[in-house]
This record gives structure tokens, C-alpha cells and sequence, in this order.
């Protein structure tokens, strides 16, 4: 039996839970979210609480979907009451961000910007617009209420210019580690 999807999710107060066949629609302060979950699962909603069930347990691909249906509900209900936040920074001398028309442009060492239209769930927020030097980054704020569609736009915004070895440019997330490599090292002539 899956340890997490034996857990119930917590209704919290403020959001509305409906179910209607397979259907699971989550509605909360930061908006609506709806999923088709899997037939082999059952869903069940008690009053405060909703419960994931597995009929049954010795099955593999019963085993495989219940822990995962339970994570996307309970996502669901978290993005809903408190919503999804994830921090970037560009690095690169004369690097920069901006947003335009419903599309997030980025001048990141290419000889054209970059626009990457940003999904209407999804809301960017620059910190810091450009680069200065080497040391301080330019810093958007993007957060919403579906945690997939946000790591998805992410995702594609990162893969713009991703962060290389050697002097760490290019765009990355804010707690995203790049382990640097030494360039190369001339040796003196003899």
C-alpha cells in the first residue's frame, strides 16, 4: 500500500471540493482547478477531508496510480488556497528580462530577444530587470495556482540559455546549484 496515498488531503477553509464521475474540481482563492483522475482510483470526499482509494492493492498499476493521484490532489488543493511560487535569476553581463504584451522578453546574448508568451494561470514578477556585472542577477518572481503549468513555462524559460559550466551565465532557478569547471590552464613555455 503507498504511503502516500493512504494519507488524507485536508480540506482547508475557503476551498470547495466537487467530484462528479471521474472528475475532481478544486475551486479556492487563487482559482480553479480541475482533473480527470484515473478509473483504476476512487476519490472520495468527506466532509473535511478527502480520502484516495486503492480497491486494489495487489495490483501493480493500482499500486503505481495511487500515490500519484493523491500528490496531483493534493497540489490541486494547496495551489488553490495558497498557489505555487519559484524564483529565477539570469546570469550574464548585459543580460536582461522584461515583460511585454503577455509575453516574458529576454535578451540574453542572442542576437534577437526572446519572447516566450506566459500562460494566462501563471503571473510573472521582475525583481530585478538586468544584470549588474557579474555578481548581482536579474530576478523574476513567477507563481500560480497549478504546479504543473508553472514548472512546464519554467521549464521552457531556463532552456532559453541554460547555465553553463565554466563562468555560471545564463538563466537558472534562484536555489539551483551549477558546479563550475576550471577553464584551461596554460603552462609556461620551457
Amino acid at each position: 500500500m503507498s504511503r502516500i496515498g493512504k494519507q488524507q488531503i485536508a480540506i482547508p477553509s475557503g476551498v470547495k471540493v466537487e467530484k462528479s464521475g471521474l472528475r475532481v474540481k478544486v475551486t479556492g482563492p487563487k482559482g480553479a482547478l480541475e482533473l480527470q483522475h484515473h478509473p483504476f482510483i476512487e476519490v472520495k470526499v468527506e466532509g473535511e477531508a478527502i480520502q484516495v482509494i486503492n480497491p486494489k492493492p495487489d495490483v501493480r498499476a493500482y499500486k503505481s496510480m495511487h500515490g500519484t493521484m493523491r500528490a496531483l490532489i493534493q497540489n490541486m488543493v494547496v495551489g488553490v488556497s495558497k498557489g505555487f511560487e519559484r524564483t529565477m535569476q539570469i546570469f550574464g553581463t548585459g543580460y536582461n528580462v522584461k515583460e511585454q504584451g503577455g509575453k516574458l522578453v529576454l535578451n540574453v546574448g542572442y542576437c534577437h530577444p526572446v519572447e516566450i508568451p506566459i500562460p494566462k494561470n501563471v503571473k510573472v514578477d521582475i525583481k530585478t530587470p538586468a544584470t549588474r556585472g557579474n555578481d548581482v542577477p536579474a530576478q523574476f518572481v513567477c507563481s500560480g495556482p497549478d504546479k504543473q503549468e508553472l514548472g512546464q513555462f519554467l521549464a521552457v524559460v531556463r532552456k532559453v540559455r541554460p547555465p553553463e559550466p565554466y563562468k555560471g551565465k545564463g538563466i537558472r532557478y534562484a536555489d539551483e546549484v551549477v558546479r563550475r569547471k576550471v577553464g584551461k590552464a596554460f603552462a609556461s613555455g620551457g
